[in-house]
């Protein structure tokens, strides 16, 4: 283990992709769930590299969180995007990365940042899937800062905590719902997680003989395969991305997503529901609540559990890229007037935090 006196400067990884047809919808913006894959990506790769700097067990970061992440602006077919990653904050056994992806048009030369996001990693032991090793620590170029990084961190921590205990349940098909409803847009998505869905970068591919050549350590020791989570990021977007389409018959695009919290693993194998439903409209934007349950095939006895879940909020365009309103939600019992209530105030907590961090930047 490095003690505080060898701490590294902080690492920071560049990263930039062409974006392809097959990374947007119908009329040429790049799906939010495209940016999301890219950045969880960006926080794997400088995460796992920065935790196998000091001696011991080789492990892998894994995501245990994304907070907020906004959506700035649009990226398009053509444009190249841009995604830097930086280590913020380290504790005991957790890693902050934070990620910028910038866009660029390589005709005009125009650039513009499009989204901002922080990610938490936990490095899991490659010889022993169970066991979380210890992060090396980073170098502050201040003890203000290291303490503002530590302020997050215990944030951050008790709000997983909560939000894993937060009970839900699993979503169920209305027959002929009433437009404008919770029912009339919900939706749900079943994938089974197979091979392609679990990346190197992971303690995945148990008989991968690249992964086993890069760790020194016999392919045969990789008994767990977990799915790659920027698969499943992509998977909630499209399902968010239908509800809101749905409910407003519209072009619509990803404009920032609430923290996603992965409780837990999905391994290979495993058949997931990714559900969501409207919980909040304002007058320009839809919140829907997005969960991820796992479902073993070889292990049903264990039963089905929730493994991820996450806010997203879409906004509606018209053929010009300019917000459309959005039709109001009809709410049926207490339970969708609670849920409304409640994203009514996250809408209006964000609304004042943009507020605040505009009057800051002026």
């Amino acid at each position: 283990m490095m003690s505080v006196s060898n701490a590294q400067a902080k690492p920071s990884i560049q990263i930039c992709r062409i974006m392809r047809p097959d990374d947007a919808n119908i009329v040429g913006n790049v799906h939010g769930g495209t940016i999301l894959k890219m950045i969880e990506e960006a926080g794997c790769i400088i995460g796992t590299r920065h935790c196998n700097t000091q001696n011991g067990d080789h492990c892998v970061a894994a995501l245990a969180r994304v907070e907020r992440t906004d959506f700035l602006y649009p990226m398009f077919i053509g444009e190249v995007a841009h995604v830097s990653a930086e280590i913020t904050y380290t504790s005991k056994h957790s890693v902050e990365v934070q990620i910028n992806v910038l866009s660029e048009n390589i005709v005009t030369g125009a650039k513009k940042v499009t989204n901002k996001a922080t990610l938490w990693y936990v490095p899991f032991s490659l010889q022993n899937v169970s066991k979380i090793t210890e992060v090396p620590p980073i170098e502050y170029s201040s003890s203000e800062q290291e303490e503002a990084g530590k302020k997050r961190y215990e944030a951050q921590k008790l709000e997983r905590l909560e939000t894993k205990e937060r009970n839900g349940e699993i979503l169920m098909s209305v027959s002929v719902p009433e437009p404008y409803t919770v029912a009339f847009s919900q939706s749900s998505l079943i994938h089974l997680i197979g091979p392609s869905d679990c990346t190197l970068h992971g303690f995945v591919h148990g008989e991968h003989p690249i992964l086993a050549s890069l760790t020194s350590i016999p392919a045969a020791t990789f008994s767990q395969e977990v799915s790659h989570p920027g698969v499943t990021m992509k998977l909630m977007d499209e399902v968010a991305g239908i509800v809101a389409a749905r409910h407003c018959k519209t072009n619509i695009v990803t404009a920032s997503v609430d923290a996603i919290n992965f409780h837990r693993k999905i391994k290979k194998g495993c058949v997931i529901t990714v559900s969501g439903r409207m919980t909040f409209t304002s007058n320009k934007s839809m919140e829907i609540e997005v969960f991820v349950y796992a479902d073993q095939l070889v292990e049903a006895e264990k039963g089905k559990y929730r493994a991820v879940t996450a806010f997203f909020t879409y906004i509606s365009l018209d053929k010009d890229n300019k917000p459309l309103p959005v039709p109001p939600l009809k709410l049926e019992g207490e339970e969708e007037q609670k849920r409304f209530d409640e994203g009514k105030a996250r809408y209006l907590q964000n609304k004042a935090k943009r507020l605040a961090d505009k009057e800051c930047q002026q």
